[in-house]
């Protein structure tokens, strides 16, 4: 892998690690950090948003929606049930 890498950084020049880490770093972000940030935010407040707090998340559910989708299946907003307190 060494070989591969010192072939790409001679042949391109080191220009496009940056390029590439930033890539990272924002998909990163709008995939895993931003979207499980949303998630906790939605726990915990669900029952008791008012309506333009509501308005906001959904469009920011829209907004992260692939992020979202990746860690549905273990997120549950529903509420607790009588004998699940």
């Amino acid at each position: 892998m060494p070989g591969f890498l010192n072939v790409l950084t001679s042949a391109a020049g080191a220009d496009w690690l940056p390029v590439v880490g930033l890539y990272i770093a924002l998909g990163g972000a709008y995939l895993v950090v931003i979207p499980l940030a949303l998630y906790a935010w939605m726990v915990k407040r669900w029952t008791v948003m008012g309506k333009l707090e509501r308005f906001g998340v959904y469009g920011l559910v829209f907004l992260f929606f692939p992020g979202l989708i990746l860690f549905a299946p273990f997120i549950n907003l529903r509420m607790a049930g009588q004998g699940n307190r």
